[in-house]
């Protein structure tokens, strides 16, 4: 289950340029004029863990796997882009199937680069952004009403969700995201969500895209977007997409040098990343053996026979026990031999909750 996020924004706030910054690759044109990106762009990275690469050079494996995170970048919205304005919202769908996503909002001042707009204000900017997801989640909705009016005629079981579907349709309506309505997560609300897929009921994280001089202290523009994004308790991760551009062709070790030589402590990836991580609750459990070191993206509370399916469904049919080893333990005595002896190798049964960073073996019935 790799993390999903969707890059949202208007024409020229930089998200293609982030996106290539963010993939390493310089697979989506960055120009200076709208809708530039007419297809969505979809690239799956690397997840950055310090942990993995400690664990491979204990294990010194055949190959090595990390997590992963797949970004899509769709064309740049505008306002009326619900209605067909600009290239409307014909990439939305691309969005409903990710996770999270990532609002990149414009907080540089650049003459040579437009503002669809003519200047530069964050906050209407993600006012036209947050207007015109809401509206195009108004409009599935709106698309599947007649269906769900004769499947309510037809039996009593729909009619519950008929009457979400119409408390929700209202909702949006008042210019509401849908994830500020209450009882979204129970009964006939959930499942009608769980079918429509709303993309303001995805959790959202601001990025603030600034210049290089911007990456010190806050911007006016900055501070606004983080009073928005306060109101909600959305996370606000601020990076420079030319610079992050910039390093894209750099190895690790350049870029940590680069980054030093801003005053930076982690590349916008890596923010991104950790932010994602953060508000979908996901964590990472490691299987480290001589043929592969590999890194396993699961939701936090999971129990392990849960863990065990993001290896194999065979795995948490046929689950017996796990055997765990802390990371901590496991680079202390730095190998899986050493952990036993020392008895921080673990028996953990059905019950067992997986905690971020755990070397796990999973023992299954065929």
């Amino acid at each position: 289950m790799p993390l999903s996020i969707g890059i949202v924004g208007l024409p020229n706030v930089g998200k293609s340029t982030l996106f290539n910054a963010l993939t390493r690759a310089q697979n989506a044109q960055a120009a200076n004029y709208p809708f530039c990106t007419i297809e969505p762009n979809k690239a799956i990275v690397p997840v950055p863990d310090p942990r993995l690469d400690a664990l491979t050079s204990l294990a010194k494996p055949q190959k090595t796997l990390p997590a992963t995170v797949e970004f899509t970048d769709i064309a740049g919205l505008v306002k009326g882009a619900s209605k067909g304005e600009g290239l409307g919202n014909k990439f939305l769908a691309n969005i409903r199937e990710t996770q999270a996503i990532l609002h990149v909002v414009r907080c540089f001042v650049d003459d040579d680069v437009v503002h669809v707009h003519g200047k530069v204000d964050p906050l209407t900017d993600i006012e036209v952004i947050e207007t015109e997801l809401i509206l195009a989640d108004a409009q599935a909705l709106e698309n599947r009403m007649d269906r769900l009016r004769k499947q309510a005629r037809a039996g009593k079981e729909h009619q519950a969700k008929l009457a979400v579907a119409e408390k929700l349709l209202a909702h949006l309506m008042e210019g509401l995201p849908a994830s500020a309505l209450e009882g979204r997560q129970e009964g006939a609300m959930a499942e009608l969500y769980a079918e429509l897929g709303p993309i303001t009921a995805k959790p959202v994280i601001y990025c603030a895209n600034v210049d290089e001089a911007g990456l010190e202290a806050d911007s006016a523009a900055v501070e606004a977007v983080r009073a928005h994004a306060a109101k909600t308790g959305a996370p606000v991760v601020k990076v420079s997409a030319r610079m992050e551009e910039e390093m894209a062709a750099l190895d690790d070790a350049e870029r940590a040098e680069f980054l030093e030589s801003y005053g930076v402590e982690s590349s916008g990836l890596d923010q991104v990343i950790r932010t994602g991580y953060g508000v979908l609750g996901l964590v990472s459990y490691f299987t480290v053996g001589p043929k592969e070191v590999r890194a396993w993206t699961i939701e936090q509370g999971w129990k392990a026979p849960k863990a065990a399916s993001v290896i194999h469904t065979d795995f948490e049919r046929g689950f017996i026990r796990a055997e765990v080893i802390a990371y901590q333990d496991y680079t202390a005595h730095r190998t899986e031999a050493a952990c036993r002896a020392a008895g921080v190798l673990r028996q953990e049964g059905k019950e067992y909750v997986v905690k971020d960073g755990d070397v796990m073996h999973f023992l299954f019935n065929v």
